[in-house]
């Protein structure tokens, strides 16, 4: 049922924003792998199973993300998720990445309380697609709200869904708006 035609991983390495440069530069990273509607162009009451053929390739693409990070979940501290789905798709096709994706990064980074933020639309070849992204043991740490920005120029195609996962090593470079900090983290609920 998953067929794979491309995996796409990026990183950034953030040095500043416009204020002093970081000590240690924050890494920023996506994967996005081009997958082969199997319900393209027709309504499918029944689409779960593909939520779980989906597991495995959820493992695949958070471990090449990881690596591409450098390897060690202990450095990661923020994660999202994501899909884009081709024109001849529905909304409810990129919704089958929640547990796939979400799983199977929590899986890699041992301890991750917080709920894994996500972002789903229908779109264009070339599309992009913001993956929100917070802090992955208490959702309200406010210098990690941010976003990864995923687009593969020739997808998703149509008949395609490109499911996006994201990582980061820290929160937004020059954060100094308040709340939370992740020094702060107390309750340990997933979102405190």
């Amino acid at each position: 049922m998953i067929e794979v035609r491309k995996i796409v991983v990026t990183v950034e390495e953030v040095r500043h924003d416009g204020g002093p440069a970081l000590s240690q530069p924050v890494l920023k990273g996506a994967v996005a792998c081009l997958v082969k509607n199997p319900f393209a162009g027709r309504y499918e009451p029944e689409i779960t199973p593909m939520m779980e053929a989906l597991k495995p390739l959820g493992v695949d693409c958070a471990r090449k993300l990881l690596d591409a990070l450098g390897g060690d979940p202990g450095r990661i501290e923020a994660y999202g998720k994501g899909s884009l789905v081709g024109s001849a798709g529905e909304l409810e096709h990129g919704a089958l990445w929640h547990v796939p994706g979400g799983y199977a990064m929590r899986e890699l980074l041992g301890q991750a309380l917080a709920i894994v933020p996500s972002m789903t639309k229908v779109g264009p070849m070339g599309a992009s697609l913001d993956v929100p992204i917070h802090h992955k043991d208490a959702a309200y740490v406010r210098s990690h709200f941010d976003g990864v920005t995923v687009a593969v120029a020739d997808g998703p195609r149509a008949d395609e869904i490109l499911f996006a996962l994201a990582m980061t090593t820290g929160g937004r470079p020059h954060a100094r708006v308040g709340g939370l900090t992740k020094n702060a983290i107390a309750t340990w609920d997933g979102q405190r």
